[in-house]
């Protein structure tokens, strides 16, 4: 895929571009971006505003500490990212109040040809912007964030990854923790590489026998047993089948014993 027709177009408006800027030189998202593969373009709101000193946020109405950012600069810079964006492409805000960031809100944003983020900052943007122009609110955690932009790169680097002929095989995005396949929406199992002992520690056997149905049962199985005794809750609405009841069982035992 050339350079002149990326298949991802993301657009992130922020008040620190530079901020966002230089983390998408590196790793999978800058070759991704340097291969032509995804574009991401930087909206400042201080670029487009009308007064001397480019005021982005104001106090808020019926006081109390902080800025909130205005309407104004915010609106007209979202519509300069939209046009920059496949029609329909959705206007998301970063906030604390957002839906949980998930894998698969990764693999919805990552099928799409194109979405805006908004980066918010200081006390947030005035509610008549998210109203009247924000499609969905995304959140990554329940924790505080100086601003948007960190939040922005996470779920760009969660999306890029899984776009087409980014990853090196097709296998890396799909094996990974909370994807798809036999230990999808599961945590990773352990992962080794030469040498085969260190300091006393040996890779299981099981991975050097180049039998590759025990491999895929043994990390099924690790997968297994990692999610449920450190993210129990991802097990709750997953429907085991025999084989994965019998593995965590297995892994249950071998811990035990």
């Amino acid at each position: 895929m050339s350079a002149l027709a990326p298949r991802l177009e993301i657009e992130v408006v922020t008040l620190f571009p530079e901020e966002v800027r230089a983390a998408l030189t590196i790793g999978v998202v800058g070759r991704a971006l340097g291969r032509g593969l995804v574009r991401v373009g930087l909206q400042d709101p201080r670029s487009l505003t009308t007064d001397v000193h480019g005021t982005v946020d104001d106090r808020p109405y019926g006081g109390g500490p902080g800025m909130v950012l205005k309407v104004e600069p915010l609106a007209t810079s979202l519509d300069e990212a939209v046009r920059r964006v496949p029609a329909g492409s959705p206007r998301i805000y970063l906030s604390a109040q957002g839906r949980r960031f998930d894998q698969a809100t990764a693999r919805r944003l990552a099928a799409l040809p194109g979405f805006v983020l908004l980066a918010g900052r200081y006390e947030g943007v005035d509610q008549r912007l998210i109203d009247e122009s924000i499609d969905e609110e995304l959140s990554i955690g329940d924790y505080v964030l100086s601003g948007g932009e960190l939040a922005a790169l996470v779920v760009i680097d969660a999306v890029v990854r899984l776009v087409p002929g980014v990853l090196g095989a097709v296998e890396s995005a799909e094996q990974e923790s909370f994807a798809a396949g036999d230990a999808g929406g599961l945590l990773d199992w352990p992962h080794y590489t030469r040498p085969p002992e260190w300091r006393g520690l040996k890779v299981p056997d099981v991975l050097l026998s180049g039998d590759h149905e025990r491999i895929r049962r043994w990390r099924l199985k690790q997968a297994l047993g990692r999610t449920a005794a450190l993210r129990a809750d991802l097990l709750v609405e997953r429907n085991l089948s025999s084989e994965e009841q019998l593995l965590l069982d297995e892994y249950r035992e071998e811990d035990d014993s």
